[in-house]
């Protein structure tokens, strides 16, 4: 069985994390979205939160599962028999930033890193700008699913 990983924050998931998620699966028999716990990060939403609304909208792939990690990637993947680590790429920058972080993974591990770029329609998304232009009433339906917009929406009027 091949199995690839996708890891991020996804705080929030949006329609981009989902684009690369979907293709993935098609690639491999399991794909794990991988959350991951950084301490260091102020988040919108808990891990449980994420990993919540990811369950929700990747329920369409029957090959992906989620779960959550703290700590290196590379263990993850040691311990769960995974050959492959999946990142979408926006830009030329994102490439500067993985390509070393493939490197290093592939250094201590030997798993590979496999670069999809993002269907350019979501070239410029990500979620802090996402939760940026929503804090100030921006309309960002577009660029989530309708359940994780509607938790967006209902944690920035708490926050209010």
């Amino acid at each position: 069985m091949t199995r690839a990983v996708c890891p991020g924050s996804y705080d929030p998931a949006t329609n981009g994390h989902l684009d690369i998620i979907g293709r993935a699966a098609k690639l491999f028999d399991e794909v794990v979205v991988a959350v991951l716990i950084n301490k260091n990060k102020k988040t919108l939403f808990s891990v449980e939160e994420r990993t919540e609304m990811l369950r929700e909208v990747t329920a369409q792939w029957p090959n992906v599962r989620v779960d959550s990690w703290h700590g290196l990637l590379v263990d993850y993947c040691r311990e769960n028999d995974i050959q492959a680590i999946v990142k979408g790429l926006r830009a030329v920058s994102d490439y500067d930033y993985e390509l070393q972080m493939a490197q290093m993974n592939h250094q201590l591990t030997g798993v590979e890193t496999l670069f999809m770029p993002t269907n350019p329609i979501y070239s410029f998304l990500a979620s802090s700008l996402v939760k940026d232009v929503a804090t100030y009433g921006g309309d960002v339906s577009t660029l989530l699913p309708p359940s994780i917009m509607a938790r967006l929406t209902h944690r920035l009027a708490e926050r209010r």
